[in-house]
């Protein structure tokens, strides 16, 4: 059984030891523990057998406009449907929010289109976006990530 739940910042260092070898490969932005702590309430976890196997961040950049990020799933646990309850939660949580939009930049395109996400060019991304964020990834400016967008 799945658990999902709001991240507490007791829950930080595991979770950091869940993206290391992501961060590595350049799929998931390093994320420090104060940085982490400052968006805490943006973080959801999944949890089985009290074990932390997936976390992802819904961040708004906008009164109607949120995103989707950090999302990870241990390799262990990956096909379960975890990030799919893990998207679930956070479209919910926006939807309450008043949130219109959520998109999200990913490398696991065929993952989000599954669930109603649809391609956007990213140059129709909010320019904060870019230099809040993108200017910290190993691979800018040559993003060959993809972004998609959903109607909530």
């Amino acid at each position: 059984m799945i658990d999902y739940a709001k991240a507490r910042l007791s829950d930080i260092k595991e979770m950091q030891e869940l993206v290391v070898e992501e961060v590595k490969k350049g799929t998931i932005l390093f994320r420090s523990s104060d940085e982490m702590a400052t968006n805490i309430r943006s973080y959801i976890i999944a949890k089985k057998d009290d074990t932390i196997v997936g976390f992802g961040a819904l961040h708004f950049h906008a009164y109607d406009l949120g995103e989707l990020r950090s999302l990870i799933v241990s390799d262990k646990c990956r096909g379960e449907g975890i990030g799919k309850g893990m998207v679930k939660t956070m479209l919910e949580e926006g939807k309450s929010l008043n949130v219109k939009k959520i998109f999200t930049l990913t490398y696991e395109q065929g993952f989000f289109e599954s669930i109603g996400f649809k391609e956007i060019p990213k140059e129709s991304l909010p320019a904060h976006k870019i230099w809040a964020d993108c200017i910290k990834c190993k691979h800018f400016p040559v993003c060959d990530e993809v972004a998609l967008i959903k109607t909530i």
